[in-house]
This record gives C-alpha cells, sequence and structure tokens, in this order.
C-alpha cells in the first residue's frame, strides 16, 4: 500500500508542453486576424467609394457590387487642379466699340468743320490703331521757318479745339518738318522747330477749353517723313501737324522688382 501511493504522488514535468502549444496556438490566431485586418480589398473600397460620390454628387457612378479590376502596380492617380477659363470682359469691349464711335463722330465733327482744307488736300483725317489722326499741312498755319500761327489758322484750329475739349481722349500734337536745314536764333535746327509748331498748337487748344492734362506736344524734325523729299511735292507733304485722340486707356503704371 504504501508502495502505490508512492507512485501516484510521482510528478509529470512535461505538463508545461501542453500550455505552450496553447499559447503558440493563440498567438497564431492573432496573427492571422490581424493580416485579415490589415488586408483591405482594393476594388470593394473603390467601388464603395464610387458609390458615396455618387449619392452626395449626384455624379453618375458604377453600380454598387460591380467587378473592379485594380492593377496593385498601376501608380496612384494625382489630381491636377484646373484652371479656371478666362473669360472676356464684355464691358471692356463694349467700352472699346463706344470710344470707337465716340472718335468717328468727332472725326465727322471736324471733317465738317475743315470741309474746304480737307476738298483742297491740306487736311487728310485717318484712322489708326491709335486712333483718329488729322493731318494739316504747314503751309496752312505757318509761314516758312516760323512757328506762329497764322491768323487764318488760328480760326480753324480754334474750331477744332471746341470740338476736341468736348471728349476725354488723350491727344499728342505732332510737327514734322522736311529735310531742309534751318540755323537760327530761335530755331538751331529743325528739332526746335518742330516741336515748338506742335507747343503752339497745343496752346491754342488750351485756350479753347481743351484740359491740359490731356496734350502732348512732340517734334520729330524730319524723322518721319510720309513723302520723297527728293521732290518739291514731297518736302511740301513732309512739312505738317498730326493731331491724334488717342483710344487707348493709359496703363496703371507697375513698378518692375529688380532681382538682388
Amino acid at each position: 500500500m504504501a508502495r502505490k501511493r508512492k507512485e501516484e504522488e510521482h510528478e509529470n514535468h512535461e505538463r508545461w508542453l501542453v500550455s505552450y502549444a496553447d499559447f503558440i496556438t493563440l498567438l497564431f490566431a492573432f496573427f492571422v486576424v490581424m493580416y485579415a485586418v490589415s488586408s483591405v480589398n482594393e476594388g470593394k473600397y473603390r467601388v464603395l467609394s464610387d458609390s458615396i460620390s455618387s449619392a452626395f454628387r449626384n455624379i453618375p457612378g458604377s453600380s454598387v457590387g460591380a467587378m473592379v479590376e485594380v492593377n496593385p502596380n498601376a501608380p496612384m492617380p494625382v489630381t491636377i487642379p484646373l484652371k479656371k477659363a478666362q473669360v472676356t470682359n464684355i464691358k471692356t469691349d463694349s467700352n472699346r466699340e463706344r470710344n470707337k464711335e465716340l472718335l468717328r463722330s468727332k472725326a465727322k465733327e471736324i471733317t465738317e468743320a475743315l470741309a474746304p482744307l480737307v476738298q483742297s488736300g491740306q487736311v487728310r483725317i485717318t484712322e489708326g490703331a491709335l486712333g483718329i489722326t488729322v493731318e494739316i499741312n504747314a503751309s496752312v498755319l505757318f509761314d516758312s521757318g516760323e512757328a506762329r500761327l497764322q491768323l487764318p489758322a488760328v480760326r480753324a484750329l480754334t474750331a477744332v479745339g471746341q470740338i476736341l475739349a468736348t471728349t476725354d481722349f488723350p491727344i499728342t500734337v505732332e510737327g514734322h518738318t522736311d529735310n531742309a536745314p534751318i540755323s537760327t536764333l530761335l530755331f538751331p535746327s529743325n528739332w526746335e522747330l518742330s516741336g515748338a509748331r506742335a507747343a503752339s498748337v497745343v496752346r491754342l487748344f488750351i485756350e479753347t477749353g481743351v484740359d491740359p492734362r490731356r496734350l502732348t506736344a512732340t517734334g520729330y524734325a524730319e524723322q518721319r517723313p510720309v513723302a520723297d523729299n527728293a521732290t518739291l511735292e514731297g518736302r511740301q507733304r513732309n512739312r505738317r501737324v498730326a493731331i491724334t485722340m488717342e483710344s487707348r486707356t493709359p496703363d496703371t503704371p507697375v513698378e518692375v522688382a529688380i532681382p538682388e
């Protein structure tokens, strides 16, 4: 009886293997669950995302549950912001057209005021990119080598100035000569003569009510001929005063940043 009791009390040293096996089994199950959670079906995810976007944006999309083939090696799509289409400034275009019509109406008034000179070819009225230009032969305005306006010229230019005073366009008065040299006390060269003639016309316009801030006087001497100076007719054509009503709107100056 004593021997049998001793065998029953014998301790089992391999019992830890059961606990170890249970631990390994639980650890394996844990990693399986973690892997299953981390692996997302990309196809189903994109179908779900498309369906949600369609529902909120009211954009037709693919049907829920449709099979989507996904290439895992394909690059991810990149969203490129689209620039807004430039819309034509209708108001600016209408202003330009209105300015053109106003310029043409003023040109018509000037043509009527200078009708005898226009018919004789002493005055030419043209329309260009800058606006309307009234070109007057210098022989109608000045004596040879002089910058003082003749009395008939004063009456004609006064009528022109009264028409220009009713507009807001910038006005440029240009003096031009032929290539015949001049050397006097007042006018050492054609530069001084052409500039003085333009200034005489500008002063008369100011006296008739044209805003001085709209006026510019400049002289080009013989540097911008419109005819051949080799002929008498060409030289007479080049001696002129050009009055331009500019249709363009002055730009707002912007300071240029100079890199250091």
